[in-house]
């Protein structure tokens, strides 16, 4: 239980710095052009601050500096998530086309793989694990020689891309992507401070984990609907890599991320499937997610938010107890539990 307190004070931390800054954000923003263009996208109501993930990274800084210790792997969130920052901040009030945003997603994957962060394998579910240790390639940089397997970057380099796209795909919804992301965190900092459970020091990832769900929920009280700031591309993909990223570092607990994650990714697999299949580019935009779909069905805004966060933090409870072999049925229980509401939203939607 003590150790659990002793979380406390960078979690705490991290809600009063987002809290103050968003408020400050509220005031400031507007004043130099950071807003929304809801015009664009046809809707009715006046512009509202707008980029408030700018204000995630400031306090993840401020986290890191003031109760954590630098290493390699620190130094690679930071740079990665910087890089990822500054093209998304260019994106939110100017608009770039996907491949810069996209390369940017591969360079900043790439960075903390360099810095230490990567899966070097994978539970199976049927017992044993699955070794991404093959393929090596070994360079130096300076005094250091770097080995990193091919297929292992490879495998974390899709992992991260896939949360950073999947978390972003969220944002379509006010108080959807801080929500779940709330929910995320708080599952795998859980997870980091369960006692006899890891064989690998914990206390990294349990304050980094507990820190972003600080923020999140701080960030959701201004950001749940009607929201009255958004945190745009700028924030969402920052939470999406985090998370990514904390996943990795909790000593590979993807299925537990991928679990609590579930539905957003399977609608990210989804969303993806359907517009290849039509014959369009999978970045190019529409409002047929699965939280678009319950609107259309005829849930509020707030009924649509709940039910994707009751399904998260259902199946996120459920990791925390579950083994692999478990987890597995789990997420095909989470699958075609997605299917059955999916096919029962196409029949609202034609009605």
């Amino acid at each position: 239980m003590d150790a659990i307190i002793s979380y406390i004070w960078p979690g705490l931390t991290a809600f009063v710095c987002t809290l103050v800054l968003t408020k400050l954000a509220l005031y400031l923003f507007p004043k130099v052009g950071l807003v929304d263009r809801p015009k664009k996208y046809g809707l009715l109501r006046k512009p509202i601050p707008y980029a408030g993930g700018v204000i995630f990274y400031i306090v993840f800084l401020i986290i890191a500096v003031f109760f954590m210790e630098w290493n390699a792997a620190l130094w690679g969130v930071a740079i990665g998530s910087l890089l990822l920052l500054c093209v998304n901040f260019l994106d939110d009030i100017r608009g770039l086309s996907p491949w810069p945003r996209l390369g940017a997603q591969v360079v900043s994957a790439l960075i903390v793989v360099l810095s230490g962060v990567r899966v070097t394998n994978l539970t199976n579910p049927l017992g044993g694990t699955i070794d991404l240790s093959g393929m090596e390639m070994s360079f130096g940089i300076g005094e250091y020689m770097i080995v990193v397997s091919i297929i292992s970057l490879a495998v974390t380099v899709v992992w991260i891309m896939a949360m950073i796209n999947t978390m972003n795909w969220l944002d379509g919804l006010n108080g959807l992507p801080s929500g779940v992301t709330f929910i995320a965190a708080l599952t795998i900092f859980a997870l980091a401070v369960r006692p006899d459970f890891h064989y690998i020091d914990q206390t990294q990832t349990a304050i980094l984990a507990i820190a972003v769900s600080g923020m999140a929920l701080a960030f959701w009280i201004f950001d749940f609907a009607p929201a009255r700031i958004l945190m745009g591309d700028t924030g969402s993909m920052f939470f999406g890599y985090m998370l990514a990223v904390l996943a990795i570092l909790s000593g590979g607990k993807i299925a537990t991320a991928f679990l609590v994650m579930g539905l957003p990714l399977l609608d990210f697999i989804w969303v993806i499937a359907r517009r290849v299949s039509q014959g369009r580019s999978p970045f190019r935009g529409d409002l047929r997610h699965f939280h678009h779909r319950l609107i259309r069905a005829g849930l509020s805004e707030r009924q649509a938010l709940l039910i994707v966060y009751m399904v998260c933090g259902a199946f996120g409870a459920t990791a925390l107890f579950l083994g692999t072999a478990q987890k597995a049925v789990a997420l095909v229980v989470l699958a075609v539990m997605v299917a059955v509401i999916g096919g029962w939203l196409v029949l609202a939607e034609r009605k």
